[in-house]
């Protein structure tokens, strides 16, 4: 089955009865995914980053092309996923998430004029977004614009600092509390995303929309690209992570749909 025929099956299997299916032929795709390469970022207490070992490259003895990799990588870095059991014990794992929660509308909500590197979303620019735009439908997928994407990968400037290993100088922002209790608990959102490196802000000690979002078995989207090249509304999301058995999360393709 052709790519572009197999995201239309997908897309009309996850639409409502209320939802018309997209029409690829009239839309726009964007990749919203960071390559993963020797540059990718990896929270700073990580043990390890993205690793790449050439297994084959060359001619063969038979005369033909072969080219061939290894790959070793921790589930949380770069474009990820993060799976409700990630900060949930008995959240889904990263093979267990319904298609229907990452294949979706998105609501893309823009605070990057905010330019505060320690702004939390309110529920009142949630609310201030729903004015312009209505009410955030059940089963959509939330994206956070900060602007920080400009920044992917200096890490300094991405994270807020760069120290090796700590993680108490960070400052970058995201979802506040209030949001997060908004769109989880009664919007009942499918996934939360955002441009920065967590759904929490830098500062965060408790990691609280992890917590919030992961209990209600919401997966997060983390270091997401591109964000600037969305609508606020109107677009389909497709989130696919590497289905790891049993995972906490995974590398993540995720690609946007949008309608001419």
């Amino acid at each position: 089955m052709r790519l572009t025929a197999l995201i239309a099956a997908l897309l009309l299997a996850a639409c409502a009865t209320s939802r018309p299916p997209i029409d690829l032929q009239h839309a726009d795709l964007v990749d919203l995914t960071y390559a993963f390469d020797e540059h990718t970022l990896y929270w700073p207490n990580s043990s390890s980053g993205f690793e790449l070992k050439q297994l084959a490259f060359g001619k063969t003895p038979a005369g033909f092309f072969y080219s061939s990799n290894a790959f070793c990588a921790p589930e949380h870095g770069g474009t990820h996923l993060d799976a409700p059991i990630h900060f949930s014990e008995h959240g889904r794992s990263a093979d267990a998430i319904p298609l229907q929660q990452l294949i979706a509308p998105a609501a893309v909500i823009d605070i990057s004029a905010k330019g505060d590197a320690d702004y939390r979303l309110t529920a009142e620019d949630v609310r201030a977004w729903e004015q312009r735009n209505g009410t955030i439908a059940a089963g959509t997928i939330v994206l956070l614009r900060t602007g920080w994407g400009l920044r992917y990968p200096d890490r300094k400037r991405y994270f807020g600092d760069d120290t090796p290993g700590a993680t108490d100088k960070l400052h970058f922002p995201s979802y506040g509390e209030d949001a997060a209790r908004l769109l989880v608990e009664q919007r009942n959102v499918a996934v939360l995303g955002v441009d920065t490196a967590s759904i929490d802000y830098g500062q965060s000690k408790n990691f609280i929309v992890h917590q919030i979002a992961m209990g209600a078995n919401v997966p997060g989207l983390e270091n997401i690209a591109n964000l600037d090249r969305l609508p606020e509304r109107g677009a389909w999301v497709i989130a696919l992570p590497m289905k790891i058995a049993g995972g906490s999360g995974g590398p993540l393709r995720i690609v946007a749909v949008i309608p001419r």
